[in-house]
């Protein structure tokens, strides 16, 4: 079976679908065979993604290595056997499609809580949840007490990521490998820095996630998505010698891959 890889929160912004694409170009390079679900049926930001890069492709007679892209299949309601959920169906439907094709699936999950969001978490292997790295975006992991620090209970999101870990229980599945990176990490204001750090490793030991750097906040990032590039393609597009910015969050991917611990997976890019 496919090992399926989740990317999700609840908060737009936060840098879901660039690591879902970077992560799933990374694995594509390596060698293995990766397959993609977006679950944002109306923004679709990482199928778009894929759109774009296979359009630069077709259109500069390029062939960088592409996950395989499948939309949810869409299925006549009439059909729906009484007490299903379409939603339900759908993803079913586009797992099992994928499941002898590729060794990996990954799953971009929308900004939002949403049935298939809900049902895909039960479905990861391993759970990545970017989180800017505020105390605006850690509310939606637990509630915190800002005038003492203390963490007084978890929030939306850990919740639902508890009742995905006692569905994979029942059904006698791994435990999900959860893991939280902080995305875009300034340079400044490093006190609050050191207190949302604080607050995430105290967090990670009563709920069981394990922390990791994400990517910076850098323009390349969005310059790279309406060509559907990674910053692991400039070399192959012509792009030259590479910055030290572009060096470093290379780095950033790296480090990504390394800390996920795939079965069986070492960065080689």
């Amino acid at each position: 079976m496919a090992y399926i890889i989740v990317v999700g929160n609840e908060k737009g912004g936060s840098g879901k679908s660039t690591t879902t694409m970077h992560l799933a170009t990374a694995l594509v390079r390596m060698g293995y065979r990766v397959g993609g679900l977006d679950l944002d049926l109306r923004q679709r930001s990482f199928g778009r993604y894929v759109e774009n890069r296979q359009g630069y492709c077709a259109r500069e007679g390029l062939h960088l290595p592409i996950p395989l892209y499948l939309p949810l299949p869409e299925i006549d309601r009439a059909h729906v056997p009484e007490g299903q959920n379409v939603y339900d169906l759908r993803l079913d439907a586009a797992i099992t499609e994928l499941d002898d094709k590729v060794d990996y699936i990954l799953i971009d999950c929308p900004g939002s809580h949403t049935r298939l969001s809900q049902l895909a978490h039960s479905m990861a292997d391993t759970l990545i949840t970017p989180l800017n790295d505020s105390f605006v975006d850690f509310d939606l992991l637990a509630r915190h007490d800002p005038a003492t620090g203390q963490i007084s209970g978890p929030s939306v999101y850990s919740e639902m990521v508890w009742n995905a870990r006692q569905l994979r229980a029942q059904a006698g599945l791994k435990p999900i490998d959860w893991l939280v990176i902080r995305n875009r990490m300034g340079r400044q204001q490093m006190h609050n820095k050191k207190r949302v750090g604080d607050a995430l490793n105290d967090l990670s030991r009563r709920i069981g996630f394990r922390v990791a750097p994400g990517f910076a906040e850098r323009v390349i990032f969005r310059e790279l998505f309406p060509r559907g590039l990674t910053l692991l393609d400039l070399r192959d597009t012509g792009g030259g010698s590479l910055s030290l910015s572009n060096i470093a969050a290379r780095q950033e991917v790296r480090d990504l891959v390394t800390a996920l611990n795939l079965p069986g997976v070492k960065p080689n890019f």
